[in-house]
């Protein structure tokens, strides 16, 4: 066949399985126009489902009637001119396909007035015609479109669509969300001559609650806890449910970037991680939220439904969003609980339950006050949870009865051009937040489980960042005197010294190694714990390098222990820890080494206050003391290595340790005695 352009009828309606996919596109698509147009109020009149009639009215500005014709063209559109534009969207709609795609499988009328004119124009077009028909009109100022018999011309697609009541309650839905998204508009719904729905616009933080309670329901406004944060431009606002709120599906999760609807992987997955230690499995988060952003900083073009964005920062979105969720969940928690942020407790928590020390230790329940490293908040309660649901008892079964919390942003920076932004995020400087010192770094390089969570968004990893190995209690922090000849240092890969050549893992957690005086197994485990005490052991010579954290990390801590990491705080930045004080009570944890980047800083810190204070009342902790404790906290356990995995492992151990780790063999490698299977052979 030969190549030829594709008629403009074919090619509208090849463009019309993109837009209108069934008749709550429709809804979609139009009124996003009129949003657009600056419409304050907006009538949907529905027909059997939206299959016989879709009418959408609003009183925005209108078209003017010389343009009626080219509005229904395709690619025609006012809110766009150059490519300028379309890297800064401002709109919800901008592709121009709209209007020529619905009416190109359906009889589409529209009719508009604007305020210069003294009489109204409509113009009609018909699916295979594609002629445009203007004739005089009554109307007000604004636009009305009327869509009739939805895929009359394309009985193939019309036999996919859904009973009435189904393909109404899909515009219901669509409807709920544009509510929430536009406080400040009023919506009508109308569905076989009925009114369903009504939400009058909200100038108020009452009326905004009634309208919250309308879409989403009064039992989510008692549960739930309105949040606020800003950083350099980047706003989150809204409300997320307390783990009493949490529901058995995830029906009430509505997320918007910049008043746009979003279904977006990394949003969702920040949320979820930001909940992980707080609710059940079964068990689902409600939320809503607003994320205001630079224009420049984000493209929303790159989904024909406008479903899904792409940030520009988006792992400093990422960690933005999981950090107010959970910083909104610790500050309940600890307004209910404040035991289960006091130092003494993380201290204890080796001699609590494993359930226990999980919620504690969890990665997703971050400090109540990292908050103001972006802004000024305040605490006000909203409402209170009169008992606690069923739902409530799960791993985060610590939670009390919540009570709904506000935070008060910083006034918004708007208007800047995506170099200001772009050097904001990456600069480095100093920030004054209630009388405290405290920095603001640049992004650090990402760790193994940064990267996978950017790459797969939509999994929650399946090894916590918390988990922590002990140290084998055969290690002997003393090298142990040996008469093996293998002490001189060599890559893996060679089979006449060193540690051998790698040859397969087994049994999921050691490697068998072909070595010069035979075949060895190595346990990957103990591979593991010594390569970090290595790196923790060089901290003597030319010590570790400090790795700032992308968002520090504020913490509560008594005087004492204040004073305690000042007199230790030499000692610490060797190892690449540097914690400052924030306030009488606070501390913030500023940077650590490459070692301690995966591991959980709020677990983390209190122990190690333990341990200095411990070790204070009998003598100060010396410096290969706390190299081996810290070994101990940084080393992951592995339910299964790979072999690339033992590979840069063993590689890693004989760097750091080069002849030194002749030493450790004797824990490190046990023999595997190939003799005894070859005479079973032989009298086989």
């Amino acid at each position: 066949m030969a190549i030829q352009i594709l008629p403009a009828r074919l090619a509208n309606q090849i463009a019309a399985g993109e837009v209108v996919e069934r008749p709550a596109s429709v809804v979609k698509e139009l009124v996003e126009n009129s949003i657009d147009a600056g419409a304050t109020r907006i009538d949907v009149d529905i027909e059997k489902g939206g299959s016989k009639l879709i009418r959408i009215r609003d009183n925005g500005s209108g078209i003017n009637k010389d343009e009626l014709e080219l509005a229904l063209s395709r690619h025609a559109t006012s809110k766009i001119t150059c490519l300028d534009d379309l890297e800064a969207i401002i709109s919800l709609g901008f592709r121009g396909e709209a209007l020529a795609s619905i009416s190109s499988v359906s009889r589409l009328t529209l009719t508009s007035r604007t305020q210069a004119q003294t009489e109204a124009w409509s113009a009609y077009a018909e699916g295979r015609d594609m002629a445009v028909q203007l004739k005089p009109a009554a109307h007000p100022v604004g636009s009305t479109v009327e869509v009739v018999d939805l895929f009359f011309n394309t009985p193939a697609r019309r036999k996919f669509l859904r009973t009435d009541k189904t393909e109404f309650g899909h515009i219901d839905e669509l409807l709920k969300r544009i509510a929430l998204s536009r406080f400040d508009v009023a919506i009508t719904l109308r569905h076989n001559g009925t009114v369903v729905r009504q939400y009058r616009a909200a100038d108020n933080d009452s009326q905004r609650e009634r309208r919250l309670a309308a879409v989403c329901g009064s039992a989510f406004v008692k549960t739930a806890v309105e949040v606020s944060l800003e950083h350099q431009g980047l706003t989150l606002r809204g409300w997320i449910c307390t783990p009493e709120g949490a529901r058995a599906q995830n029906d009430i999760q509505h997320c918007f970037v910049n008043q746009r609807m979003m279904k977006d992987k990394l949003i969702n997955h920040a949320i979820r991680q930001g909940y992980e230690a707080s609710l059940r499995p079964d068990q689902f988060a409600a939320y809503v939220l607003y994320i205001d952003i630079d224009p420049h900083q984000v493209d929303v073009n790159v989904h024909p439904a406008k479903h899904e964005v792409r940030f520009h920062q988006a792992r400093l979105v990422h960690d933005f969003i999981y950090q107010a969720v959970a910083d909104a969940l610790m500050q309940v928690a600890a307004e209910q609980a404040p035991e289960m942020v006091s130092a003494s407790t993380f201290a204890s928590e080796h001699d609590a339950t494993p359930d226990q020390a999980d919620v504690a230790s969890s990665p997703s329940i971050a400090d109540n006050s990292s908050a103001s490293h972006f802004g000024a908040s305040t605490v006000e309660p909203r409402g209170h949870a009169s008992s606690r649901s069923p739902s409530a008892h799960s791993a985060a079964s610590d939670y009390s009865e919540s009570s709904a919390t506000a935070w008060r942003p910083q006034p918004e920076t708007a208007g800047k051009s995506r170099e200001q932004y772009s050097s904001n995020y990456e600069s480095t400087g100093r920030a004054s937040s209630r009388g405290a010192s405290t920095a603001s770094f640049g992004e650090t390089p990402p760790s193994q489980r940064e990267q996978r969570v950017y790459k797969e968004l939509m999994t929650t990893p399946v090894v916590p960042a918390n988990t922590v190995a002990e140290a084998p209690k055969a290690f002997s922090t003393t090298p142990v005197t040996t008469t093996s000849n293998t002490a001189t240092p060599i890559s893996v890969g060679h089979v006449d010294k060193g540690l051998g050549k790698a040859l397969a893992v087994v049994s999921s957690k050691y490697l068998l190694l072909q070595r010069f005086d035979g075949f060895a197994l190595l346990d990957l485990d103990t591979a593991a714990y010594l390569a970090v005490l290595g790196q923790m052991r060089a901290a003597s010579s030319e010590g570790l390098r400090a790795q700032p954290l992308l968002i520090p990390q504020a913490l509560p801590a008594s005087a004492e222990e204040i004073a305690l990491l000042a007199q230790y705080d030499d000692l610490l930045q060797q190892f690449g820890i540097v914690i400052r004080k924030k306030s009488a009570s606070q501390v913030m944890v500023m940077a650590v080494c490459q070692a301690l980047r995966k591991h959980n800083l709020q677990h983390f810190v209190p122990a190690l206050l333990a341990v200095l204070a411990n070790n204070e009342d009998q003598a100060p902790i010396s410096l290969g003391q706390l190299a081996d404790w810290l070994a101990t906290q940084a080393t992951q356990k592995t339910d299964a290595y790979g072999l690339s995995q033992a590979i840069t492992l063993i590689t890693d151990l004989e760097h750091c340790w080069q002849d030194k780790l002749a030493g450790y063999f004797s824990t490190l490698l046990r023999p595997v005695d190939v003799a005894a299977a070859i005479e079973a052979f032989k009298h086989d």
